[in-house]
C-alpha cells in the first residue's frame, strides 16, 4: 500500500524531473523513469504538520456544516490528531491496526520514515504513544506492515538489508511509558520490499516489490510467527506493487477453497492461484482502458467484484478526477472491467479497503474518502462521506492521506498522513432510518462482530405502535460472516427480555440472512429493541449488515 518503489536508488534529490514514462517502468528503480518517479514523489513532501486541534472534547470534534476543526468533512467526525513529533518524528506512510484479543483494546501501528510507532487508541480522543521500533538500517519513505497471530510484520523499501521485522504485539499490554523496542525476529531472505500482504486464514505473508522473485510476491510461511520460513516465489508476471490474497469463496466454482492472490501489477490486474506454493499458477492477466499505474485494490466481501486504483491516471490524464476502476470477477480467468467511478475530488488515489458496503479510500490531498459500493453490480459507486486531512489543496500531488485502517470493532478509522501523523476519525454512515409505512422499523448501520469477543448490539427504536408486540413478531436479519455456526443471535426487548433467535453450531456456511418469528406478545411494542450478536469461536469475523422488525 505504498507509492513509487525506490528499492535500489542510491541518492534521491528533491527536484521534479519530468520524463516520459510507460506504466510498467514508472516504479522500476533500475530505470531512469523509476528514478524520476521517486524524485517526483519526494519533491512533494512538506515538513511535518504540528497543528493542534482546537475545541476537542471527550467526544472529539463533530463534523458540523462541512467542517471539524480546520478539516473539511462529510458524515465523519474528528476524534484526535497525534502529530508525528509526538511519536518519533519523520514523515508518515502506511498504517495498520491490532485488537488485543484478551482485553479488546485497540492499537494503531503507524509507519514512519524512520520506524514504526505503536499507539494505544482504545480511548480514541486521547491516543497514547507507547513506543517506537526503529527502522532496520536507515530511513525509507516506503514502509508497510500487517498483523497475524498478535504479531506485526514490517518491511521497508530502499533499505538494502532491512528484511522483515517481526514484533510481538502482546508486549504492548504492560507498557506505561514510551519505549524504544527491538524486533523479536528478523527474516533476511529479502532486503528491501515495497509492501507486504498477509492471508490470515492460511498464515502466509507475501512480500511485494522486493529484490527477489523478479519483484513479484515473495511468499513466507509465518504460521509460527517468530520463525518465518521462505515458501517460494510468484515471478511469472514480474513486479507486483500490491495484492490481496484470500481463500476464495466467490462465484467461480472452479476455484472455491483455493488460495488466490489478486495482484496490482503496474499495468494489469493479475490473478494467481498460490494454493501450491511450489507451483503458483497464473489464472489471468488483464489490462484496462486508462491504465497508467495499477497501484492497489480490494475485493468486495462476496469476492465478486474488485475495486482498483491507478496512481498515475490523475496526473497524466486530461480528466483529473480521482478514479476507481470496477472489475467483475464472475470468472477469475476472464475478469471484466465494467466501469469507472469518477470522484468529485482531483487528488491521487492511493490505498483502499472494503468493509461491509463501504470502500475506505486514502486519497492523498483529498484525505479519507468513503464510497458506498451497494450498487457495484451496476458499476455505480457513490460517496457516503469524507474527511480531508490536507485542507490546503486538492491536487494530484503526494501529500496528505497515505493509508487508512477501518476494521476496528469500535467503528473508528485510522488515517496516517505524510505530514499530519495519526488522525483518528469516526464515520456516521448508517443512522437509524425512520420507519416506513407498514410497521417496519430498520437499522442499516454496519456493526462489526469481533472474533471470539464480546457481544455487540444494534438498536431499532419503535414509535407510534400502541400496545403490545405481536405474537408473531418478524425479525429480519442480514449478517455477513464466513462461518455462521460461530454466531449466537438474540433479540432483546426494551425491558431487557432476551429471545434466542439462533444458537452456535457446526454450520460452516456463509452469512445469516433469515427471518425469525418471535412470540413477543408480553412486551410493549414501543421502545428500543436490540439485535445482540456474539461470535463464540475463533478464526472468522463479520458484521451486522442490516436488521428490521416487522409489526
Amino acid at each position: 500500500m505504498k507509492s513509487l518503489r525506490t528499492g535500489a536508488l542510491a541518492v534521491l534529490t528533491a527536484s521534479v524531473v519530468a520524463l516520459s514514462m510507460t506504466g510498467a517502468s514508472a516504479h522500476d528503480p533500475n530505470t531512469a523513469e523509476g528514478q524520476a518517479a521517486a524524485r517526483t514523489f519526494l519533491a512533494d513532501h512538506l515538513p511535518a504538520d504540528r497543528h493542534a486541534v482546537t475545541g476537542q472534547a471527550a467526544a472529539g470534534v463533530p463534523c458540523v456544516d462541512g467542517k471539524a476543526d480546520i478539516y473539511p468533512c462529510k458524515n465523519v467526525d474528528l476524534l484526535s490528531v497525534l502529530p508525528l513529533s509526538a511519536m518519533g518524528g519523520g514523515n508518515g506512510n502506511d498504517i495498520w491496526g491490532w485488537t488485543d484479543p484478551s482485553s479488546g483494546k485497540e492499537y494503531a501501528i503507524v509507519g514512519r520514515t524512520n520506524g514504526t510507532a505503536f499507539v494505544d487508541v482504545s480511548t480514541p480522543t486521547a491516543p497514547k504513544f507507547l513506543g517506537n521500533l526503529p527502522s532496520n538500517g536507515g530511513s525509507s519513505s516506503w514502509r508497510d506492515m500487517k498483523v497475524y497471530k498478535d504479531h506485526a510484520f514490517i518491511v521497508a523499501d530502499f533499505i538494502t538489508g532491512h528484511g522483515m521485522q517481526v514484533f510481538d504485539l502482546t508486549r504492548l499490554r504492560t507498557i506505561t511509558t514510551p519505549q524504544t523496542f527491538t524486533a523479536d525476529a528478523l527474516y533476511k531472505d529479502f532486503g528491501p520490499a515495497h509492501n507486504i500482504a498477509i492471508n490470515e486464514e492460511t498464515g502466509y505473508a507475501y512480500a511485494i516489490g522486493s529484490n527477489t522473485c523478479s519483484g513479484g510476491p515473495h511468499m513466507v510461511d509465518i504460521r509460527t510467527p517468530k520463525s518465518p520460513k521462505n515458501a517460494g516465489c510468484v515471478a511469472q508476471d514480474g513486479y507486483t506493487h500490491d495484492n490481496q490474497c484470500v481463500i476464495y469463496r466467490g462465484p467461480d466454482a472452479a476455484y472455491k477453497g483455493r488460495e488466490i492472490c489478486f495482484n496490482s501489477n503496474e499495468d494489469t490486474l493479475t490473478i494467481v492461484d498460490v494454493t501450491d506454493k511450489a507451483k503458483p499458477v497464473q489464472i489471468a492477466r488483464k489490462a484496462y482502458s486508462g491504465a497508467q499505474y495499477s497501484h492497489q485494490g480490494w475485493l468486495t466481501e462476496d469476492q465478486r467484484y474488485f475495486l482498483l486504483d491507478d496512481e498515475l491516471d490523475e496526473s497524466r490524464g486530461t480528466d483529473k478526477r480521482t478514479k476507481t476502476y470496477i472489475w467483475d470477477l464472475a470468472s477469475l480467468a476472464n475478469p471484466v472491467h465494467t466501469g469507472v467511478y469518477n470522484s468529485p475530488a482531483t487528488a491521487i488515489d492511493h490505498n483502499q479497503y472494503i468493509k461491509g458496503k463501504y470502500s475506505y479510500q486514502a486519497n492523498y490531498q483529498a484525505g479519507l474518502r468513503i464510497l458506498d459500493v451497494s450498487n457495484v453490480a451496476s458499476a455505480q459507486l457513490t460517496e457516503a462521506g469524507y474527511f480531508d486531512i490536507y485542507p490546503a489543496a486538492n491536487e494530484a500531488k503526494f501529500n496528505g492521506a497515505w493509508s487508512n485502517y477501518p476494521y476496528f470493532a469500535s467503528g473508528i478509522v485510522l488515517v496516517n498522513g505524510i505530514e499530519q501523523g495519526l488522525v483518528v476519525v469516526k464515520p456516521n454512515l448508517g443512522a437509524v432510518e425512520p420507519p416506513p409505512t407498514g410497521g417496519k422499523f430498520e437499522n442499516t448501520a454496519d456493526v462489526s462482530i469481533p472474533d471470539a469477543g464480546a457481544a455487540v448490539t444494534s438498536p431499532v427504536t419503535v414509535t407510534g405502535v400502541p400496545g403490545k408486540a405481536p405474537g408473531a413478531l418478524k425479525v429480519n436479519v442480514a449478517i455477513l460472516h464466513p462461518y455462521r455456526g460461530d454466531l449466537v443471535i438474540d433479540l432483546v426487548a426494551p425491558d431487557g427480555t432476551a429471545f434466542r433467535l439462533k444458537g452456535s453450531s457446526n454450520d460452516s456456511g456463509d452469512n445469516v440472512v433469515a427471518t425469525y418469528e418471535v412470540n413477543a406478545s408480553a412486551e410493549d411494542a414501543a421502545g428500543t429493541w436490540q439485535l445482540k450478536v456474539q461470535d463464540v469461536y475463533r478464526s472468522d469475523v463479520g458484521y451486522i449488515d442490516a436488521w428490521s422488525l416487522q409489526f
